[in-house]
């Protein structure tokens, strides 16, 4: 069984339309829809916007649906200085930018008494994400870092800072919980995002002509690899 999560209407919709469904489940405001999705027994969900949110819908995945698998596609922000708008950043971990215990001697996104400083998605979801990409050709690929936080990062020292500290590619408001969730319960997890401004070069595109590319691009990403896995 494989979860997805869209943290947005716009992310989910055309899943929703493509998934045979067999049964819809609502739970904690939350309506999970399970089916059939290009071959893969799956449950694709919007959790809603933020970190309590998505990992809330992530430990239900986990909890009352058995998901095996757990992958999270959506929309973030560039901050790598080659990454545009319209580009896909793969995570290979991910780090929760507003986890702040330095006054205690940690780092910046240390969770306290917590066994790792960041959260590696799983490496079979990680390379199959890649030759999902590949195949789609349109768009350029990153792998690498991508940080989580209960803020919009709108401010360019802000971005920078990220930059710095943690050597991100993008920033977003929902991937690190979901894979803090995914970490402590042992479930193979990968966020996939795609890219719509970069604060750090003033690269944007407009939301509303972006948002269908965003979409298109998880929707071909996530057929390439479900129908290889």
């Amino acid at each position: 069984m494989i979860g997805i999560i869209g943290a947005m209407d716009e992310e989910v919709e055309i899943l929703l339309k493509e998934i045979q469904l067999e049964r819809k489940e609502n739970k904690a405001m939350m309506e999970f829809s399970c089916g059939t999705l290009w071959g893969q027994k799956a449950v694709v969900v919007r959790s809603g916007i933020g970190k309590v949110n998505a990992a809330v819908c992530a430990q239900i995945l986990v909890d009352d649906f058995n998901a095996d698998y757990i992958i999270n596609v959506g929309i973030a922000g560039g901050i790598g200085e080659s990454i545009n708008p319209g580009d896909i950043v793969i995570a290979h971990n991910l780090v929760q930018h507003d986890m702040d215990t330095t006054a205690f001697g940690d780092k910046f996104g240390q969770i306290p008494r917590l066994d790792t400083f960041d959260f590696k998605c799983s490496t079979v979801l990680v390379e199959k994400a890649q030759e999902a990409c590949k195949r789609l050709g349109s768009s350029k690929s990153f792998l690498g870092r991508i940080v989580t936080g209960d803020q919009f990062i709108a401010d360019l020292t802000k971005i920078k800072w990220l930059k710095d500290e943690f050597d991100a590619l993008a920033c977003e408001m929902e991937g690190g919980s979901i894979a803090q969730v995914c970490h402590l319960n042992n479930v193979p997890f990968v966020v996939i995002r795609s890219i719509s401004d970069n604060a750090n070069t003033g690269a944007h595109m407009d939301y509303e002509k972006f948002k269908y590319i965003a979409v298109d691009n998880s929707v071909n990403i996530l057929r390439g690899m479900l129908e290889n896995m």
